[in-house]
């Protein structure tokens, strides 16, 4: 994680999935993704679905919450932290926006963490 950027597309991708520009965000992390190996791949590849699950929600109307659970199976691989960001906190939040198109589910990383956007 501390391959600059790699760093610098992961912030861009958090900075628009908590504007929910979820599609963009998707986008920012497609390629660093496509170089990541192991939990950095993972954990990019968990944040492409998410972000997929709530622009396919709000944007085309699916309440089919397909790429949720994909996203989790990548999640489970996961500590619960990483890279700086609280997982399940990221899960709970996003299961919640795609219930309430008010919310905008972000990747707050935890206290003494490098910021994320």
């Amino acid at each position: 994680m501390s391959d600059l950027p790699f760093r610098a597309a992961l912030e861009r991708g958090a900075a628009l999935f908590a504007a929910g520009h979820w599609w963009e965000a998707h986008e920012a992390w497609e390629a660093p993704w496509l170089l990541a190996r192991g939990p950095d791949r993972a954990f990019l590849q968990a944040l492409i679905l998410l972000a997929a699950a709530l622009h396919k929600r709000w944007h085309h109307g699916s309440t089919a919450h397909r790429n949720f659970y994909k996203a989790e199976r990548y999640l489970d691989t996961l500590p619960a932290e990483y890279a700086g960001v609280d997982l399940q906190r990221l899960r709970a939040e996003v299961w919640a926006a795609l219930h309430d198109p008010e919310l905008r589910p972000a990747l707050q990383p935890q206290p003494g963490q490098a910021d994320l956007g």
